[in-house]
């Protein structure tokens, strides 16, 4: 059924869309596919009236069409029997198929002039609902259309946001708990918009990842955080050197020219292999298993330290941290903010400190806040941390006077 023809005389329109269909494709092929899709539009016809409309308007998208329905309970009423019929299997040519569907509801008062906005606002609750976490369905809202506007708006502002040079590097210190002295920093981009002023890395990083823009911006990031930590080892020489942390992503990571381009970067900004760290996630090493070990040996020959970040919320798993060599464990922040409460996670963290000593491996505590916290941590023999008890990120001129004038011990 075309779009044009869509009757904008209906009072609701319904948008279900095949959650993990793809997985369904690539595993068992299209033919399978196409049966699933069959099949799913005979169960959607079986949850309607005989004057609603079924439609597929492409791919797994599907429209439903109520009419003479005045009461959004009807609506729901309808959509829990769709979810209940889903709960048994397709048979399709010997295999045993579940799935699931999202979807969006939009009601019509009257407000529409073509039926195409009558869709989108179905379809923008619909991905409301799958961004929710898939099998539900969510009713748009006007809410809605303006927060998928305001994401247009900011994708197309971040890809420009290089060229106009609106991104800058602030640096979070990381110190020797015994001393507080400044060993290194971490790097952190962010964002001045024009308009907006500056914008949190929770609103822009998750647009960056999901249109591939993390690739540019992460590579800019790890270009200018080693010219300035090479510059700021002229300014300020230490025995050992400062050095510079800086987060790859999982676009990065599986990246085939990754190691050549940080090669060049080593070499354009003269910062030695040994003085760069680059934090991965365990979910970047648990996605790319087949080229994690590969690479990580090439960044080693290269001298370059690989530590594993937010440790202890993902898989933690003893075998891959024999399989992935790292140098060092960050403690994830969730863990280190409860510590000093009332004891709730002292034995995760305590664990984790002990396994990483018992790897001969270093362990950096991260979002230290209070001097409970310094205190647990340092009785546990934790000998690195960072956080806003010793300093927020800054920005690198506020980092040379704090090079110059130290973190001062300070209680609480």
């Amino acid at each position: 059924m075309a779009v044009r023809e869509i009757k904008l005389f209906s009072n609701f329109c319904v948008s279900p869309n095949l959650d993990r269909f793809k997985v369904v494709n690539d595993s068992l092929g299209l033919t399978i596919g196409d049966q699933l899709l069959t099949a799913l539009a005979r169960r959607l016809e079986n949850c309607l009236r005989a004057g609603d409309t079924v439609a597929r308007l492409g791919g797994d998208e599907f429209t439903i069409l109520l009419e003479d329905l005045n009461n959004i309970n009807d609506v729901i009423g309808v959509v829990e029997r769709i979810h209940e019929a889903l709960t048994s299997a397709f048979q399709l040519s010997g295999y045993e198929v579940f799935t699931t569907v999202s979807i969006g509801i939009a009601l019509n008062k009257g407000n529409y002039n073509l039926p195409e906005e009558l869709l989108r606002d179905a379809d923008i609750a619909m991905y409301r609902a799958k961004a929710l976490g898939k099998a539900r369905h969510e009713i748009f809202d006007s809410s809605m259309y303006r927060q998928v506007t305001e994401l247009l708006e900011l994708e197309m502002d971040l890809r420009g946001a290089i060229e106009r040079q609106e991104f800058q590097v602030y640096y979070q210190p990381i110190v020797l708990l015994e001393t507080y002295k400044i060993i290194g920093f971490e790097a952190l981009v962010r964002w001045q918009h024009p308009q907006q002023g500056l914008v949190s890395p929770d609103n822009f990083i998750p647009l960056a990842e999901e249109t591939g823009l993390i690739i540019p911006i992460g590579y800019w990031v790890l270009s200018e955080a080693c010219r300035q930590m090479r510059a700021w080892q002229i300014q300020f020489p230490a025995d050992p050197p400062l050095t510079i942390s800086v987060n790859l992503s999982t676009k990065q990571f599986s990246q085939s020219g990754l190691i050549e381009h940080i090669s060049q970067i080593m070499q354009e900004t003269g910062l030695e292999g040994s003085n760069l760290k680059l934090e991965i996630t365990e979910s970047v090493l648990m996605e790319n298993m087949q080229s994690a070990t590969f690479m990580l040996l090439q960044l080693q020959e290269m001298n370059i330290q690989i530590h594993l970040d937010d440790f202890g919320i993902g898989y933690s798993s003893l075998s891959y941290l024999h399989r992935f060599a790292s140098n060092a464990l960050k403690i994830d922040r969730s863990f280190v903010t409860k510590i000093g409460a009332n004891g709730e996670n002292l034995e995760i963290v305590q664990a984790i400190i002990t396994l990483a000593q018992s790897l001969n491996i270093d362990v950096i505590a991260e979002g230290v806040e209070t001097v409970e916290q310094l205190a647990l941590l340092r009785a546990m023999k934790c000998k690195h941390a960072q956080g806003y008890f010793f300093s927020k990120p800054l920005d690198s001129k506020s980092i040379e006077a704090l090079l110059v004038s130290g973190i001062q011990p300070r209680q609480e």
